[in-house]
């Protein structure tokens, strides 16, 4: 057997927010409760645990979604009509898309300070 990523905890600071934002902005399915986690099931089979912080500071992290350009376009204007700030790199120095491998990539920001990333190419393979 492959080993492959099942789920992963995003700690938030408010699980209810994080997972709606990223529900909504990527038109999943609404998240699952399991325990103390509100679970949003990714298209590959890996899913995100979204779980209160509680009394810990949330420690920014960075997620990568590779989407078609289909998927990217939509997620895009999304982004873009919710006025959210975007970013073509994760040092957040340049407004707008990347171009890298060839496809297209952008940066912004979930409600804990997530740093999430949608690409249409891989890094390391080029297009």
């Amino acid at each position: 057997m492959a080993i492959r990523l099942n789920h992963t905890i995003v700690y938030s600071n408010d699980k209810a927010a994080g997972a709606a934002f990223l529900v909504g902005l990527f038109e999943l399915r609404p998240p699952s409760p399991f325990g103390p986690f509100l679970d949003v099931a990714l298209g590959n089979g890996v899913t995100l645990a979204f779980m209160d912080a509680g009394e810990m500071d949330v420690q920014p992290q960075h997620y990568a979604f590779l989407v078609s350009d289909e998927e990217f376009d939509r997620i895009y204007a999304a982004i873009v009509a919710r006025g959210l700030p975007h970013w073509d790199g994760p040092h957040k120095a340049t407004v707008g898309i990347n171009h890298n491998n060839g496809g297209r990539g952008v940066y912004f920001d979930d409600p804990s300070g997530h740093l999430l990333e949608i690409i249409t190419t891989p890094y390391g393979v080029p297009r």
